[in-house]
């Protein structure tokens, strides 16, 4: 069974995901009022429609409820994106991702019942700051608003200590959950593994905890 999503906003949010699920082999029902972004996406998307997802009966004639995931990814109208949003999750849509503007937004949709909001260009934002701030960190994912997966690179500091040389559970309050290798992933690492430089540690923790251990550790 292929997974069924419905993408609604083809601007470039909404269209590289449009994108990306296709990819993946995925059917994406995707909406825009704009007909030359519909027009754009209908060789792209398994079905490509105008239409306006603020009008209930609209999205009933669509079929909206049969599909297992809707992305609503419209860009600058917030009243349209609450709206869309709350009137999917009243027709029963069994998973509503939709994407914040500001964190107003964000507070309203997980309110009316979002079940995951995402701020695309705040993460994007914080991702290009850590690369700005520092050489060594390499990726970012936030899990919370104090948690976070970090990729950090190993210089000549770490090369050659194992995990139980530098204790970073006990002096930082971090985990190593896997090591990046060339081409290798070493995942859970053993307290032995000995680090490298140019390994790529992936760490989790908190931001605080994280970037004291890139600070000390590293510099």
């Amino acid at each position: 069974m292929k997974k069924e999503f419905v993408v609604v906003g083809l601007g470039r949010f909404g269209g590289s995901i449009c994108r990306e699920l296709v990819e993946q082999g995925a059917d994406v029902l995707a909406i825009d009022q704009d007909p030359e972004r519909v027009d754009e996406f209908a060789s792209i998307a398994t079905q490509a429609v105008v239409a306006d997802t603020t009008d209930e009966q609209a999205l009933v004639s669509l079929g909206i409820r049969n599909f297992q995931h809707v992305i609503v990814a419209i860009g600058e109208d917030i009243q349209s994106s609450i709206l869309t949003t709350l009137i999917m999750k009243e027709l029963g849509v069994e998973k509503i991702t939709v994407k914040a503007q500001n964190d107003y937004h964000a507070k309203v949709l997980e309110k009316i019942g979002a079940d995951q909001v995402v701020h695309p260009e705040r993460d994007m934002g914080i991702r290009i700051a850590n690369h700005m701030i520092s050489n060594n960190i390499l990726d970012y994912l936030e899990l919370s608003e104090e948690h976070s997966i970090m990729e950090i690179k190993a210089n000549e500091m770490l090369a050659g200590h194992s995990i139980l040389d530098l204790d970073i559970r006990a002096r930082y309050g971090i985990n190593i959950v896997a090591i990046k290798r060339g081409e290798d992933v070493v995942v859970s690492p053993l307290a032995e593994e000995r680090i490298q430089e140019g390994d790529i540690l992936i760490i989790i923790g908190s931001d605080a905890d994280i970037l004291r251990f890139e600070k000390k550790a590293l510099h």
